[in-house]
Formats: structure tokens, C-alpha cells, sequence
């Protein structure tokens, strides 16, 4: 546990009215025992848990005047998802820490509540990250932390950066027998749907594309069927059609395997790179997932998780509270103090470079990624299927010996209705 009231006090004092209109509202109107209950997935929330310090350990106003934090971690991000989705001003959090496109489908399902910040705040994030918390013109939350994903190797059985998709291929096969390699290449952070986006793109296929000027291009296949299954019948298949096993249709076991040197190339999140570095492999070795044309990178989604106020909060007389606990995640102080432990790329720009580990990808992010566009990637129109289910069945579809053509065209229909319709939102 780290503070202080005094230090609390001062960071508010210093960085101004960061959320306007939460000044004129007294902590006094705060219960002395009340508490601010807070939801997270399994790494934020035993990492809040240890910023803050139990109820017990705590003392009323620690953080926030007249409250105690409670932290509720739930087993996963999806687990916490549909958690928020069910929740009810019974049961629900005061401020959930949550992926941008939740903002979209919490907005329309009344969980969100929008917050004002004055320019004093505006000034610690990019126009990017605020707008990733936005849905219509009005802000959700505060931005906390970048998430990415890169590829790192195994030096000792990759000793040279790929140039290309083809250069892993050619590598794995050389040594899939004398390493006993489970895989060439595999998902270890993020999932297949989300992490394994730039293997994806890598090979000709996408949830959107973009144009030069940043928008999505509502013209463009966001797959290019004919390039994509040539890719994949050229790098992942046999002559039979059936995986040659360099790259699973599913992330388990890869982590596992990568640390125990039977997977030379994993898939990993800026989130936990610390524990491969603790693991004896080095992050200098990082890179976007190499395309099929050497210099060219599949994209990565790159996004930005916040804390996010609920509508409970103000059902339950808590919005100031929970206002004033925005405001710390918002100042340098709070972001410094949590990201030192959550250890991902801060959102903050005065905290950008805290640790090493977290440089390397922002320059892999920098080579090669895509923003994550909630309205799209959750799909729903006319019947249409998100993106993070549709991905996840044309990797089991492509890589289990259907035909991949078929599969292929299926998925990119799905995606440009997707995209088509949800840049309308945009």
C-alpha cells in the first residue's frame, strides 16, 4: 500500500479541478464508512489490491475522502465483461477497469455514466486515447494504460530476427524434430481473436483496413480472400490440407511451451513481459509478427483500457466519490504508482518510458498496428457476428481442413457488413 491522505490531498491539489464539477461537492456528504467498490479483471485487480491495501489495512480517505476502496477481481476479461453486462445498482461496481470498446455497448445498456474533465486533465493523455473512451461526443472514463502485442523469439533456437512469415516456416520445419517443437509460432497474450490479429493481417486477412488518413476504408475487403489462402495453404497447411503444426488454432499451452523452449516465436502482451524477462529471455528480441514480404509487419490491435464510471455510482449517492477516484488514476502521481506495478505502458504522457520493457513495444507498436474499433469488432448487424467470434472459428475452420477459400470469403463478408455499418457509429 503506498499512501497517504496528505499525498492524496496534494495530488488533487496540484493538478487542479480535474474533473469539472466534482469541486463543488464536499466530502463531507460522504458516508465515514462508505466504500467505492471497484471491478477488474485478474491482473488489474490483484495489482489494485496491492496499491490499495485491503479494507482492513486501509483508513477512510486514504485515496478518497470519506471512502475505503474495495477491489473485486474476476477470473478473466471475459468473466468481468458479462459480469458488468448483468450487473444491476444492487450489485454493480462503482468504477470498473475496462477495455474502450465497452464503452459503445455500455453506453446503450445504460451501465456507463459520461464524465467531464476540465483541460488541466485533458493535457495527460492524447486526443486518441480520450477519444477510445468516447462514444458519441461525451467521454466515459479515464484512460489508464496502451495495450499491444509483439512477437519475441527464442534465441537459441532463433537466433536471427525473421524478415519473413516464410523465414519461421522454413525454420520450424528445419528443426520441428530435433527440438521436439510443439509449434512454430502460437498466441501466448491476448487470444486468438485479439492477439493473434497480426498473424492474420500478416497472411492477407483483417477485421478492417484503413486509410491513409486514419479512417476505415468501408470500401476496402477487409480480408483479401484470394491472398490469404494461398498464404495459409503455403505456410500452415500440407499437401492434405491439414495443419503442418507451426501455428496452433489455439492459444493453450503456448505460453508454457515457448518458456520451455519448444515454440521458437510466441505471441506475448505488453502486460506480461516482465515475467518472460524474470524468465531469462529479453525483450530486445521483440517485433511485430513478420509478413509474407520481407520489411512488411501484420498489424497488431492496439488500444486503450480506462477506468470507467458505472451508472450504479450515482444510484448509489457514490458519483462524487467515484469521480474523485478518476481523478486519481488521471493524475501522474496515480498513474506512476499503479503502472510501476500493473506494469503495462501508462496512458499518461508525463509517465510514458517507465520501464524498459515497456519501450520495446511501443517502438513494435510503432512498426505495426491497427486501433481497436469497438462498434466494428463487436459487430451485430443484421444478424452479422462479432469479429472475436468469427476470427476465432476461421482459424479452427482454416487450420481443422475445410476449405479455406470458403472460410475466407465467409469471414470477410461478415467483416465488411461489419465495418460498413459500424464506421456509422464512428
Amino acid at each position: 500500500m503506498f499512501s497517504s491522505k496528505k499525498k492524496v490531498a496534494a495530488v488533487v491539489a496540484t493538478t487542479g479541478l480535474l474533473l469539472a464539477g466534482f469541486a463543488g461537492v464536499s466530502p463531507a456528504q460522504a458516508a465515514p464508512t462508505a466504500t467505492l467498490l471497484v471491478w477488474a479483471d485478474e491482473s488489474r485487480g490483484p495489482h489494485l489490491q496491492t496499491l490499495f491495501g485491503s479494507l482492513d489495512s486501509q483508513k477512510v480517505g486514504d485515496f478518497v475522502d470519506g471512502y475505503k476502496i474495495e477491489v473485486v477481481p474476476y477470473s478473466n476479461f471475459d468473466a468481468l465483461k458479462a459480469a458488468l453486462d448483468s450487473a444491476t445498482a444492487q450489485n454493480g461496481p462503482d468504477v470498473v477497469l475496462g477495455a474502450n470498446d465497452w464503452v459503445s455497448t455500455g453506453v446503450k445498456n445504460g451501465k456507463l455514466a459520461s464524465v467531464t474533465l476540465s483541460s488541466a486533465v485533458k493535457r495527460n493523455f492524447t486526443a486518441n486515447a480520450l477519444g477510445d473512451l468516447s462514444y458519441q461526443g461525451k467521454l466515459y472514463g479515464v484512460p489508464l494504460d496502451v495495450n499491444n502485442v509483439v512477437m519475441i523469439r527464442n534465441t537459441r533456437l532463433a537466433p536471427m530476427a525473421p524478415k519473413s512469415f516464410g523465414e519461421m516456416v522454413d525454420l520450424y520445419m528445419a528443426k520441428k524434430t530435433s527440438k521436439g517443437l510443439k509449434a512454430g509460432l502460437c498466441i501466448a497474450g491476448g487470444g486468438m481473436s485479439w492477439g493473434g490479429h497480426s498473424v492474420l493481417s500478416a497472411l492477407g486477412g483483417g477485421a478492417y483496413r484503413m486509410t491513409a488518413s486514419g479512417k476505415v476504408d468501408t470500401k476496402a475487403n477487409p480480408t483479401d480472400v484470394t491472398a490469404f489462402t494461398a498464404n495459409v495453404k503455403k505456410y500452415l497447411l500440407k499437401a492434405n490440407g491439414k495443419s503442418n503444426g507451426f501455428f496452433p488454432s489455439t492459444d493453450q499451452g503456448c505460453k508454457d511451451n515457448f518458456l520451455a523452449g519448444k515454440v521458437p516465436y510466441a505471441v506475448i502482451g505488453n502486460w506480461e513481459w516482465s515475467g518472460y524477462e524474470d524468465a531469462g529471455f529479453s525483450m530486445s528480441t521483440v517485433q511485430p509478427v513478420p509478413g509474407v514480404t520481407a520489411g512488411t509487419y501484420g498489424s497488431a490491435f492496439g488500444s486503450v483500457s480506462g477506468a470507467l464510471l458505472t451508472s450504479f455510482a450515482a444510484t448509489r449517492e457514490n458519483a462524487s466519490g467515484a469521480k474523485a477516484l478518476l481523478n486519481y488514476f488521471a493524475s501522474t502521481l496515480g498513474a506512476k504508482k499503479y503502472e510501476l506495478i500493473e506494469k503495462r505502458p501508462p496512458a499518461n504522457i508525463n509517465v510514458v518510458g517507465l520501464l524498459p520493457g515497456q519501450t520495446a513495444f511501443a517502438n513494435a507498436a510503432k512498426l505495426a498496428s491497427v486501433p481497436q474499433i469497438g462498434p466494428i469488432l463487436n459487430g451485430g448487424f443484421n444478424g452479422s457476428k462479432s469479429y472475436w467470434d468469427t476470427s476465432g472459428q476461421l482459424w479452427k475452420d482454416v487450420l481443422g481442413g475445410k476449405n479455406v477459400k470458403s472460410a475466407a470469403t465467409k469471414f470477410n463478408k461478415i467483416m465488411k457488413m461489419n465495418a460498413t455499418e459500424g464506421a456509422k457509429l464512428l
